[in-house]
């Protein structure tokens, strides 16, 4: 799940933040990204960034379908 963040900045640092960055096609969203990940990594420690990507992975594994007719997991044999 992805939260957001709301940043205040002076309308005219941003008009140029935004200006410039255009200039290297960049955008100020995907900049932020890049910068909260580094911030993550240098702050939040190893053991804990590792039990996050394990929990996530655990989400992950796909969903069977279940059976209309039956209700129940609909699983092919092999």
């Amino acid at each position: 799940m992805k939260k957001s963040v709301t940043v205040s900045v002076d309308a005219e640092k941003l008009t140029a933040l935004e200006m410039y960055l255009g200039q290297k096609n960049l955008k100020l969203s995907d900049e932020l990204e890049k910068f909260s990940e580094q911030l993550y990594q240098k702050y939040v420690p190893s053991n804990v960034r590792e039990f996050i990507e394990l929990t996530a992975a655990k989400k992950l594994p796909r969903k069977a379908k279940k059976d209309a007719s039956t209700g129940f997991e609909n699983q092919s044999e092999q």
